[in-house]
């Protein structure tokens, strides 16, 4: 191998401007640029180049009688070849302006040129809107992060973030760093350890959030706390969820829900009027957990879009049908959605809806046409014209709407006819991806029974305070306690989520036994919150919102991979690094590791 001894580390000559930043009224000056090569055209005498760099495109002219050694430079240039130039910037002729490029009024006569670096021809695409196959685009990572979608993407992150930080600042919040190392907590979701060497046997786990130390910080009175926190949780994946993950994470002392509701609904109308130019309409509507789930089967409703779910309970009560009369014997539910006679459905259609239904939920779909004669279909011979009419009223049904019905336990229809309703948004094409429904859920349930686990378990997580006018259910009937636990959603997503937390000692000690702790064991794993709670804690709340998400929307893109840098695959792979490897044994050794296959 021989070295290039003439080869130097630094360019040529300065950067005066970007690419992308060129206008007519830099006609004139004298620019140095540098950047990739997008395109290269050769007319036979004058030879086009795009030069691109994160600020956009500028082409460059290569005239080999003005310059024979730039023009020779560039008979060389391949795609991705890294140039510096230096030249004029000249105006286009009218009859060649490119209106398709903020500065295709101009281009640059270039009088002298280097080549800093060659490339191999890369693997898929970087041009606007070239998209290549998601794994070739993850394993050469930094190609695909060159592509102006990555860059105008990541551009918006951090615009967003900076949104975020001037905001939170103005509102009396300091930023304050926690700790990565942390220890183990029952937060959700599996922890990511980290084993100690000076601490054989021993673990540090990744922080699932930065949860009790965001706590401990409004124990410390610090009163107003954020952070741009790194999370990790050990979990199954899909596109809107990686196992490392950021959000904005804060906390402040004595607020009450609509404080914090205030307060971030007005974070994300700076976000959104500083990143994307749109004026947020305030305050955000709101709906109970119940609400929610009884109006659209899902605890983070998509508000674009109607085909809200009716009860119909009291239509058939005394019905001869005896599916639906049988549900209603066992205290079951009849839920209903309308769709309107503006979407039509085939018989295969409808079919084809029910066997799914059958097939994944173990669920009966009912449904009726609604047409000026009455009801058509398989249903509609058992159904009295009594209960008809209650149906019109009930569902507000007109001639051409189609009926589509399920029974059984809310617990169970609610969920399904809300996956059925969002199935129902796409085939119609009924969101507008240009819309903003944001909306706040509240008074979720504190607890939930775990069937796997044959236990109580945190729908939130253990340190949410109940609901003032349900403490004495804690007790009595956990079940049935509301949180003081609200989420912001938009467009569908859960953008985040937060409480206000226990800080009385006692009843915090009362939740861990609910979820099955002896007194010793929550000691022992929360023995120092447990102790800072003594100490005067005062009451205090906050939320964490998704920083990937939010910039996702932000982009209007529906994976997080298009908006983190280095994103992981679904199975947690870097497949630019092949990260998880497998270690060197004596790393091992030195962790008092065995691994065990």
């Amino acid at each position: 191998m021989t070295m290039d001894f003439a080869f130097s580390p630094l360019p040529p000559w300065p950067r005066t401007d970007y690419c992308g930043t060129l206008r007519p009224g830099d006609a004139g000056r004298q620019v140095g640029l540098w950047g990739w090569v997008a395109a290269r055209r050769d007319h036979g005498g004058l030879i086009f180049v795009d030069l691109r760099d994160r600020e956009g495109i500028v082409q460059l002219v290569f005239n080999p009688e003005r310059n024979p050694a730039a023009h020779e430079a560039a008979r060389g240039v391949r795609s991705e070849y890294y140039l510096a130039v230096r030249g004029e910037v000249v105006r286009r002729s009218e009859s060649t302006v490119n209106d398709q490029l903020p500065t295709g009024a101009i281009e640059v006569a270039v009088t002298d040129a280097k080549i800093l670096n060659t490339s191999q021809p890369p693997p898929f695409p970087l041009g606007e809107g070239e998209t290549g196959n998601e794994e070739i685009r993850l394993r050469y990572r930094y190609l695909d992060l060159r592509r102006p979608e990555m860059q105008r993407n990541l551009r918006r992150r951090h615009r967003a973030l900076r949104a975020v930080r001037d905001y939170l600042d103005e509102a009396g919040f300091i930023e304050v760093e926690t700790p990565i190392l942390w220890r183990p907590t029952p937060e959700g979701a599996r922890d990511y350890l980290v084993p100690s060497r000076v601490n054989p046997g021993k673990f540090y786990a990744l922080p699932q959030s930065p949860q009790l130390l965001k706590q401990l910080l409004m124990i410390a009175g610090y009163d107003r706390y954020y952070q741009i926190a790194r999370c990790f949780r050990d979990e199954d994946l899909r596109a809107n969820r990686q196992p490392e993950f950021s959000q904005i994470d804060l906390e402040m002392t004595c607020p009450r829900p609509d404080d914090i509701m205030a307060l971030v609904e007005g974070m994300l109308a700076a976000v959104y009027r500083s990143v994307a130019g749109v004026d947020v309409p305030l305050p955000f509507p709101r709906l109970t957990y119940a609400d929610a789930m009884a109006r659209f089967g899902s605890d983070k409703p998509d508000l674009r879009f109607d085909l809200e779910l009716k009860r119909l309970d009291e239509a058939f009560g005394g019905t001869g049908f005896k599916v639906f009369a049988d549900a209603l014997a066992r205290g079951e539910s009849i839920y209903a959605i309308r769709v309107p006679a503006d979407y039509q459905f085939t018989r295969r259609e409808l079919d084809e809806m029910a066997e799914s239904l059958k097939v994944r939920q173990g669920l009966g779909l009912a449904w009726a046409k609604i047409a000026e004669a009455g009801w058509q279909g398989p249903i509609a011979k058992f159904i009295d014209e009594a209960a008809r009419t209650h149906c019109a009223r009930l569902a507000g049904l007109h001639p051409g709407d189609t009926l589509l019905m399920v029974a059984g336990r809310p617990a169970k229809v609610c969920p399904t006819m809300g996956e059925l309703r969002l199935q129902l948004g796409d085939k119609f094409k009924l969101r507008n991806d240009e819309e903003l429904r944001f909306l706040w859920v509240t008074e979720f349930p504190l607890f939930e029974y775990s069937e796997q686990e044959r236990r109580l378990v945190s729908v939130n997580h253990p340190f949410t305070a109940p609901h003032p006018d349900d403490l004495a259910l804690m007790a009595a009937e956990p079940l049935k306690a509301r949180a003081l636990a609200y989420d912001v959603v938009l467009n569908g997503e859960e953008m985040g989520g937060g409480s206000i937390r226990i800080h009385n000692p006692e009843l915090q000690m009362k939740a861990f036994e609910l979820l099955g702790f002896s007194r010793q064991e929550a000691t022992t794993r929360f023995g120092f919150l447990l102790e800072a709670l003594s100490y005067g804690a005062p009451p205090h709340g906050g939320i964490a919102l998704g920083v990937d998400r939010l910039a996702m929307m932000l982009c209007h893109t529906d994976s997080l991979r298009d908006v983190i840098a280095f994103p992981k695959t679904q199975r947690a792979v870097d497949l630019m690094t092949d990260a998880p490897t497998e270690v060197d044994p004596r790393q091992l050794r030195e962790l008092s590791i065995k691994v065990v296959k």
